[in-house]
């Protein structure tokens, strides 16, 4: 039931998406004309080739790369909260957002090679997160919840103090390099090609964790004794989660709280079990992030405002009420 009600959300933040900007679309003749490029189908949209240009070479694009990279923060947070146990876990507040956008820094002043941003921002996300963690153990058994957000923070600090620190090198990439910490969605099909490898490989291994994750809820003694590794689930889900947060990233610059918001919510709605967070977190963070979209490009028109100004909007207030709650629980 949750699985469809997020995919029919989904579909109509799609189908707005698609319909509103500078110069509107109609609903008709966006479906036929979507209807029309499908094999054996042959209609008229009635649309003209100018707007059939703005359909296909700018809205669909951008559209598809706001879902899949809401979708990919929003899973990959659940992911992280289900390997730490931690509501709180996510992957801006981890580390691995900052270490993404490091190293995808390194790679955009030193290197300029797009093509290897990617893979750069997956090692950083992977690096910022073990480090994060090593530092939130190291400073206490266990790591309760406080201290792991604030070794994330620590983390998350240093590592944009570094990054503010390369930029400087080169400064003409100044104006790209700022553009991108703030978040945006671009709309070139070129952007949608390079993160969707990484985001089929991620989505499949998290989506096939989620019956582990639940059965790591219980406890490691118990997972060990059901037969279940928890060691290399944790790796598993870890790696997948930050190669998912990485190629967001590397798309779409530092766009924080989805991945704290989306899976809280979600959980709250359907259900704790991960088998059906997870999927549910992907189609509801994709349609959350279409939704910021259209009110980036929408609310200062003909001026865009930065995406992860409107999350951080919405995030923040959520965040400190999220934090709130889990203070009273651990009370």
């Amino acid at each position: 039931m949750a699985l469809a009600v997020a995919l029919v959300v989904l579909a109509v933040c799609l189908l707005a998406g698609l319909m509103i900007g500078a110069a509107g679309l109609s609903l008709k003749g966006i479906v036929l004309e979507l209807l029309d490029h499908l094999p054996f189908v042959s209609v008229d949209s009635g649309l003209s080739p100018v707007e059939r240009g703005l359909l296909f070479q700018l809205r669909l694009p951008r559209v598809i790369l706001a879902a899949i990279v809401g979708g990919l923060l929003a899973m990959a947070g659940a992911g992280y909260q289900g390997v730490f146990r931690n509501p709180l876990a996510d992957p801006y507040l981890l580390g691995a957002a900052a270490g993404a956008g490091f190293t995808a820094t390194l790679v955009i002043v030193l290197v300029q090679v797009d093509g290897l941003v990617p893979l750069a921002a997956f090692v950083g996300a992977i690096g910022g997160v073990l480090l994060a963690y090593a530092l939130g153990n190291t400073a206490a058994r266990g790591g309760g919840t406080a201290t792991l957000v604030l070794a994330g923070v620590a983390v998350a600090s240093f590592l944009s103090a570094l990054q503010a620190f390369v930029q400087q090198i080169r400064v003409e990439e100044l104006q790209r390099i700022y553009a991108w910490i703030l978040g945006g969605i671009g709309g070139d099909w070129s952007q949608v090609w390079l993160i969707a490898p990484y985001a089929v490989v991620s989505t499949a291994v998290l989506l096939a964790h989620g019956r582990l994750l639940d059965v790591l809820s219980v406890g490691d003694d118990e997972a060990v004794s059901l037969g279940v590794n928890a060691a290399r689930v944790r790796l598993a889900v870890l790696c997948a989660a930050s190669l998912a947060t990485a190629s967001a990233v590397a798309v779409s610059g530092l766009i924080g709280f989805v991945g704290i918001v989306v899976p809280h919510v979600v959980r709250r709605l359907a259900g704790g079990s991960y088998r059906v967070v997870l999927p549910v977190s992907l189609l509801a963070g994709a349609a959350f992030l279409v939704l910021a979209d259209l009110v980036a490009r929408t609310v200062l028109a003909p001026a865009e405002l930065p995406i992860g100004v409107v999350t951080a909007f919405i995030g923040a207030p959520f965040f400190v009420g999220v934090l709130r709650a889990t203070r009273a629980v651990e009370a």
